[in-house]
């Protein structure tokens, strides 16, 4: 079991007039932390859809802010599995300043097929990645 962590910069495009990193833009951090977290348990994204016809969507996301992250600053995103069920699954993502807690998402993930838009089941290996994020 495992949680992932990436680290990223903030520059000038994440930030409002006042340099502090735009709400939204949690939304697409957390996004990149997640697909580079499922990268490095051994199979890119894409292999979903390639494979199987599948994809992850997100149902739900909340974000819950603390301290802002600001222009030049270097944070982590650190993700880990909270939950899974049949078809989805849940993760808790903590954006990190030096250790200290700046914010955090609860994101669930559906898995859905492209052809209809229909919920599928997480194939065998699929299931088995995401298990191992569990912490």
């Amino acid at each position: 079991m495992t949680t992932h962590t990436i680290d990223f910069r903030v520059y000038y495009e994440d930030t409002d007039a006042g340099g502090v990193v735009y709400h939204a833009r949690y939304l697409a951090f957390a996004e990149r932390a997640r697909t580079e977290a499922i990268r490095a348990e051994g199979m890119p994204a894409i292999d979903l859809l390639n494979d199987y016809g599948l994809v992850f969507v997100v149902r739900n996301a909340s974000l819950d802010y603390r301290n802002p992250l600001r222009l030049d600053d270097i944070f982590s995103v650190r993700t880990r599995l909270t939950a899974q069920g049949a078809a989805s699954c849940e993760l808790l993502q903590e954006f990190l300043r030096d250790g200290e807690l700046c914010a955090h998402a609860d994101v669930r993930l559906a898995c859905i097929r492209t052809a209809d838009g229909r919920p599928a089941r997480f194939p065998p290996p699929w299931r088995d990645l995401l298990k191992r994020l569990e912490g």
